[in-house]
This record gives structure tokens, sequence and C-alpha cells, in this order.
């Protein structure tokens, strides 16, 4: 690439409230779950079940556990996020002799799409690289990311050059990360009897409608079985965060996790491919709700190993996938 060719990142995850507090969780909740991306179901069904029922209830439940997780540098989604930015804006900047900035951006709540893009007009920056942090592919996530970057643009006159990173679900550098993190555990506690790796689900249905999601999911999970020389039954893939009654792609994390014990596997660890950075679904979900159905289960250990986070195998990967689409700008 040319050293001379200037670019920005934008940095893009899903979102987390401000604070871990009733009114913060309700303004995200609404903004989230208007999303029609992310359900689907009639306007005005919805508006009624979303305002009447579930922004009336949930946001003091979903506070309290947002609080659980919080640290002192504020939600752990936003913190690595952040962190990830700057160490990959570091690295870009070192490879390229040149200032390339990444700027962290949320498709819900702050900091804002709109945000990241006006910061980037200011600068005169025409050429964008768009990397949602998403490794499979799902219109819930990283569609509806695509759709809120295209709504911010929409009233700009002029627009500048994109190119989106769609997914990396079975890349190299990302099957070696996750292997780097199991292995990195596993030195230290080497008795397992099965490997679970936990995916974020979604309603069966987005999927026969085409949403490739849980086939991406699928891949990644059997690259990094591989990876690890793990035999078939030394690990499984499930899906968790299943919300309302309507049936979600199987086998459930929480459902699996009670019967598991039962089938002879009492040493158990666990990973969720499908987050880059830990959040209210890894370490509330799984780290403590899962564990405790494991453990009351009869289980002996449960053991959760970390998301890829801010560590410098996730920021290599992050840094080689950036590249790899600059070179469309030579």
């Amino acid at each position: 690439m040319d050293k001379s060719t200037k670019f920005g990142v934008i940095l893009l995850n899903l979102g987390t409230p401000d604070e871990p507090t009733p009114a913060a969780v309700r303004r995200y909740l609404a903004e989230f779950l208007w999303d029609k991306r992310v359900v689907d179901a009639p306007r005005w069904i919805w508006w009624f079940v979303l305002n009447c029922i579930i922004l009336r209830f949930r946001p003091g439940k979903v506070a309290k556990l947002y609080a659980s997780i919080w640290e002192k540098q504020g939600s752990p989604l936003m913190y690595y996020t952040q962190e990830l930015a700057k160490q990959l804006e570091s690295a870009l900047t070192e490879s390229y002799g040149q200032s390339i900035p990444v700027v962290p951006a949320m498709t819900y709540g702050n900091p804002s799409i709109t945000a990241a893009s006006k910061r980037f007009r200011e600068e005169n920056i025409q050429k964008l690289i768009v990397l949602p942090l998403y490794p499979q592919f799902s219109a819930t996530t990283t569609a509806a990311g695509f759709d809120a970057l295209a709504k911010q643009l929409k009233p700009c006159p002029d627009l500048p050059e994109i190119l989106f990173v769609r997914d990396y679900h079975d890349h190299p550098l990302y099957i070696e990360a996750l292997k780097q993190s199991v292995e990195s555990v596993r030195e230290n506690q080497s008795e397992c009897d099965k490997l679970i790796m936990s995916f974020h689900g979604i309603p069966l249905r987005y999927h026969r409608q085409g949403d490739p999601y849980p086939i991406e999911c699928a891949t990644t999970s059997k690259l990094l079985a591989e990876a690890l020389n793990l035999e078939q039954g030394q690990w499984m893939q499930t899906f968790q965060s299943i919300f309302g009654r309507e049936e979600w792609l199987k086998p459930y994390t929480d459902a699996t996790l009670a019967e598991l014990p039962k089938q002879g596997v009492k040493h158990l660890q666990i990973m969720c491919p499908g987050f880059a950075v830990d959040c209210l679904e890894t370490l509330e979900e799984i780290q403590e709700e899962n564990k405790e159905i494991f453990m009351e289960a009869g289980g002996e250990s449960f053991t959760y190993i970390p998301c890829l986070n801010d560590s410098e195998s996730h920021v290599s990967l992050l840094k080689q996938l950036v590249e790899t689409k600059a070179k469309a700008f030579q």
C-alpha cells in the first residue's frame, strides 16, 4: 500500500448501557430491541410488548446483572473495545509509518457511530475500514451495524470510500488465537472431560430465512477442535442467551450443562468464541449463572476461558484484517 494513502478504522461493537442503572439500561434496551434486525415481529405488536411490558419490568433486573460485572473502568465490553482500538491504532501507525486513527463505535448507545463518522469528516479522512467485532456474520449483529452506519451517512453530501469486514470466522489467526487461549488455561488445569464452545443464539427461523450464522459457528468450532487435536466426544457446540418463547438454535447451553453431569462429565471447560470481548453474556450468564447450573447438577469443576479481549494475539488478528482490506485503497 502507498504509505501516503491515509485511512481510518471504525472498530464496531454491539453496545452497552452507559451505567448499571435501570434508567440507562432502559435507554439501551429501547434502542437495541427496537431494531428490526434483532426482533422482526410486526411493529405494532412489538411496540406494545416492548414499551408496556419489557421496558417496564426488565431494566431493573438487568441493571443488577450489569452491576455484578461492572468494573471501575466501566462496562467490560466498553473497556476492552476501547483498549483494542488503542492497541490496534498503535500497531497500524507503526506498520504504516503514519497515524492511522482507530475509533471505537457502538451500534447501540455510546460512543456512537455518529460521533465516529463526524470525527473522520472533521479530519477529512475519505477512506474508511469498518471492522465489526463479530467473528461470525449474522444479520442480527454485523448487518445491523452496517445499517446503523448507512443511516448515519445518509444525510452526508459527500460519502467516504468504505470497506467492510464481513466476518473472520475461519481466519487462521483467529483460530490460532482461540487455540492459544485454551492452551494457556490447560497449562494450569489439565483435567477436562469436555470443552464447550458456547455461541450467542438466534431464532431458528432467522437461519431458515437465510442467515448463515450457525454455519459459520460450526466451521469455527470444527477448525478449533482440529487445531486442539480434540476427538468428537471431547468437545461440543451450544447456543446461549435465549430470549422469548420462539425456538432458537440448539442445543441450548444452559439445558446442556444441566444434563452433562448425568452423562459423566464432571470437569468442564467452556468458552465463547463468538464474543470478541467479555461482556454481560460471558461474565454473568456463563461464568456465574451457567456455572451454578452445572455445579448444582453434579459437576465438580467449571472453568470459563476468557474471550480474546485485548490480548496480543487478538490485536495481531485485527491488524491483519485491516491491512488485507487496506490493499484495496492502493
